[in-house]
């Protein structure tokens, strides 16, 4: 493809379409029906989604993490309160998400603002990990430089000897946090790029306004 090799690549998008009549009108309602087709046909990492966050200074940073739960309230993600993640966060607490389901041609896209989950909320989430990434949680300096991967071996290493035959602990440094969503974009493609784009906005009494947004 030379030097065209990105500009070349796309796809016409068949697979379905999104009308306002089809529709919820409670978009977390909406997300979960999605989710749940997305669930039945076997997509892997279903939950994995772009976390976007900015600094005070608004520098912007994204990255993939894992939604872990989702409720009337929000979205929940959990992750160590040092990361850069966790630092933008506590600097600035709003973010955006997007799902990307290329197998159904679709996206989601929620934005909000953060706050952490309760202590007990993050605990009862961090006894059900495997122990392996509970020892992970403790070795990882997450974001921080370190010296080459056998610092973080030896780190995991010194961590299984401190825990050996007792329940690991949850990092004070490590949990959860809750995106409120104030807004929330269904995306779905259509053939010419004429996609469908659905989008909820909170309004003050917390119902919600649907609009269609133009491609």
């Amino acid at each position: 493809m030379g030097a065209n090799r990105y500009a070349e690549l796309r796809e016409n998008y068949r697979q379905g379409g999104l009308l306002e009549s089809e529709a919820l009108g409670d978009p977390i309602a909406q997300f979960h029906r999605w989710f749940d087709e997305v669930l039945a046909q076997g997509v892997l990492e279903a939950n994995a989604m772009s976390l976007a966050t900015a600094s005070a200074a608004g520098v912007p940073d994204v990255r993939i993490v894992l939604l872990k739960a989702l409720d009337a309230r929000g979205f929940c993600f959990f992750t160590n309160y040092e990361s850069r993640k966790g630092r933008e966060l506590a600097e600035n607490p709003q973010a955006a998400l997007c799902f990307h389901w290329k197998e159904f041609e679709r996206q989601v896209r929620a934005a909000g603002t953060v706050e952490k989950l309760s202590t007990s909320e993050s605990a009862a989430y961090f006894t059900q990990r495997p122990r392996a990434s509970q020892i992970g949680a403790w070795a990882s300096a997450q974001s921080q430089v370190i010296a080459g991967r056998e610092t973080l071996e030896a780190a995991r290493r010194h961590y299984e000897q401190e825990f050996v035959d007792q329940l690991v602990p949850m990092p004070p440094f490590w949990g959860g946090y809750l995106l409120r969503p104030i807004e929330f974009e269904f995306w779905q493609g259509r053939p010419g790029r004429l996609h469908d784009r659905l989008h909820y906005h909170r309004r003050s009494d917390n119902t919600w306004q649907i609009q269609r947004l133009s491609p």
